[in-house]
């Protein structure tokens, strides 16, 4: 009896951790990327970065209370990291109609229910040493949110390629995969949730698809560029993610306590733990993956810190969303079939989504290989090609 009742109390403790998670009051705001451009003469380059935070709530203004910026600086040569590099930053927001400079320091700016605000960065630099020009900056932005729920601090990151719009030099790799099919990877740059996902496919690949090719695109590019992945410093850690991320391989992205935080404000706490124990239970008879099978595609598709390439390794990267509409939107335009597939360099191969079941089979069998690779190749993008 008295184990019972610690069962019962352990579980209305889950549910009652779910309920809390669900509707303890917190931040609506979401900092989002709109574009940015660039400009260079005489070596002094200027970068032009468009942004707006939006106010999901609809009944809760929220104030932001600071936004600050710091910059990584990343060079063409091999992509290396600049230590040192003298910049220029302005900040200016848009209230109504007039365009404000808040030079350089933040005022506490209210962002009513359903509204935005727009916010713009310039950054100019000097830039004359061809060894050391700068390829990427990565763009990390600390700010703070204060309203019903106290105060929450936020930090996003965002990457902008500078050398975007100057790729029309294909980099194309054949793999031979067996008798009756090649791979051709399809090299492209760092990706950021400032490209869209159909339109940067399409330029690295409307000239060298050819009919009955298959189009394969990694699930963690994918989910980048669609802004999918969050700093571990965002989430608030329970004390049961710390416990709950014991049960996993130390290989696995659930093994911290980030990665599972991050899975319980997706499913909740209660589905993880009954899971869990299903997942035990059919173990010790021999079944394998039912935990992930039972708290779907979530579970099985986050990538932890040092997961991904630089600057992304210290972030967390989730599963991409709409990967179905993806594959049919991009399979009309370039007509070749597409999937989002989850390849690893063991053999394992996932389909996500594809414009048409029937190429699925053929994916299973001819990317074995991982013919992308699950280092720093830069090849997400991979064709599948009849060999005859």
């Amino acid at each position: 009896m008295f184990i019972l009742n610690i069962f019962f109390i352990l579980i209305f403790l889950i549910i009652f951790s779910d309920i809390y998670i669900n509707y303890v009051p917190k931040t609506n705001l979401v900092l989002v990327p709109l574009d940015y451009k660039s400009k260079e003469k005489d070596n002094n380059i200027e970068v032009v970065i468009n942004l707006k935070i939006i106010n999901k709530s609809k009944s809760k203004e929220t104030m932001v209370s600071n936004f600050n910026l710091d910059l990584d600086f990343f060079k063409s040569r091999n992509n290396q990291y600049l230590k040192e590099l003298d910049y220029d930053e302005r900040i200016y927001i848009y209230t109504e109609s007039s365009k404000k400079n808040i030079n350089n320091y933040w005022p506490t700016t209210i962002i009513k229910a359903n509204s935005e605000l727009l916010i713009q960065v310039i950054l100019k630099y000097k830039n004359n040493d061809s060894k050391n020009k700068i390829k990427y900056i990565w763009l990390k932005i600390f700010w703070e949110n204060y309203g019903h729920f106290g105060i929450t601090k936020k930090q996003d990151g965002f990457l902008v390629n500078l050398n975007r719009h100057n790729q029309n030099k294909k980099k194309l790799t054949q793999i031979p995969l067996n008798q009756n099919y090649i791979a051709i990877a399809v090299k492209t740059d760092l990706l950021g949730s400032f490209d869209n996902p159909i339109e940067t496919v399409l330029n690295y690949c409307k000239d060298v698809t050819k009919k009955n090719d298959i189009l394969t695109i990694g699930e963690t590019p994918l989910a980048i560029m669609q802004g999918r992945y969050i700093a571990p410093q965002n989430l608030e850690y329970s004390i049961f993610s710390k416990i709950l991320c014991y049960f996993f391989h130390p290989t696995s992205s659930l093994a911290t306590a980030c990665g599972m935080q991050l899975l319980i404000d997706k499913i909740g706490l209660t589905r993880i733990t009954f899971s869990l124990i299903l997942g035990f239970i059919f173990k010790c008879i021999g079944v394998k993956g039912i935990f992930y099978r039972l708290t779907g595609f979530e579970s099985s598709l986050i990538d932890d810190i040092s997961g991904t390439v630089i600057p992304y390794d210290k972030s967390i990267v989730m599963g991409p969303i709409m990967t179905k509409l993806f594959c049919d939107k991009l399979s009309k335009q370039l007509e070749v079939e597409v999937a989002v597939v989850d390849v690893n360099d063991l053999g394992g191969v996932k389909i996500l989504a594809s414009s048409n079941k029937s190429v699925n089979n053929i994916l299973k069998d001819t990317l074995k290989v991982n013919p992308a690779g699950n280092s720093d190749e830069k090849t997400p993008i991979v064709l599948i090609r009849n060999n005859e």
